[in-house]
């Protein structure tokens, strides 16, 4: 585990590699950075999800129809689901609940199916925020369509409030191939999810850190961090800076000495 101090690193940052896609929104806090700060923030996913085959999910010996409600935390999980029900020509019922994450995701539902018509119950951002209407609808049967890789709040709430539960891995997280950044240098790098932080690791087996910064969101992302033995440079959320891009801010406005 590395020890060393962060403060011989507030050298002058003018680049930055967010391992996430490129926001679709023009106002993105991070095009706003960028423009304020004089930045080149670039954006590459380090990660990427590859659907489950037929074979494979039947191998789970998961039956759809045997559940009244599904849980959907993210849009890949939707699309996986809806693609692995048309392939075994399974119709979700009209009385079939839906507990989404967040509005985001609620509103992508309406890609598969008509949400006027049917029981939609949607938290704010947050599994936690979903726990509540279990707790209220404990008696449905519940199916969780989700990554090989994922979260545990939801199955440990399941199990310890005795709530029937199927989790159904429905694609995998797998490392982007990112050959082409090999020799391409930046001030700091982003990770959002450990899994990136791993991907960094399998593509560049013999990276060095040296002067880059590393940010990273999320404690288990700060843990992946700090076990694969690299300097955690900026850490968020924090009290005073809830997101990646304020944190970013606070950072670089002490590193540039602004």
């Amino acid at each position: 585990m590395t020890t060393k101090s962060t403060k011989d690193r507030l050298n002058q940052v003018k680049s930055i590699l967010v391992s996430q896609p490129k926001p679709t929104d023009e106002k993105s806090p991070y095009f706003q950075l960028a423009e304020k700060y004089n930045l080149k923030i670039d954006f590459r996913p380090f990660i990427q999800v590859e659907p489950v085959s037929v074979k494979d999910f039947r191998r789970q010996k998961i039956d759809i129809l045997k559940h009244t409600a599904i849980i959907f935390t993210s849009r890949n999980a939707i699309d996986h689901f809806f693609t692995i029900c048309k392939e075994l020509k399974v119709e979700m019922p009209a009385d079939m609940k839906y507990f989404c994450i967040s509005d985001q995701t609620a509103h992508y539902l309406q890609k598969y199916i008509v949400i006027r018509k049917r029981k939609l119950y949607v938290g704010q951002k947050t599994a936690a925020d979903l726990f509540d209407y279990f707790k209220k609808h404990k008696s449905e049967k519940y199916l969780f369509p989700c990554s090989d890789i994922r979260k545990d709040e939801i199955p440990e709430y399941m199990a310890k409030n005795n709530i029937s539960y199927t989790e159904a891995i429905i694609y995998h997280t797998v490392a982007a191939d990112l050959s082409d950044l090999r020799d391409i240098k930046y001030d700091i790098l982003a990770f959002f999810s450990p899994s990136g932080i791993k991907s960094l690791k399998q593509n560049f087996p013999d990276f060095k850190q040296n002067n880059t910064r590393i940010a990273a969101f999320g404690p288990t992302t700060a843990k992946e961090v700090r076990e694969q033995d690299l300097i955690l440079d900026i850490e968020a959320p924090m009290p005073n800076a809830p997101s990646m891009t304020g944190a970013l801010e606070l950072y670089i406005k002490k590193a540039n000495n602004l």
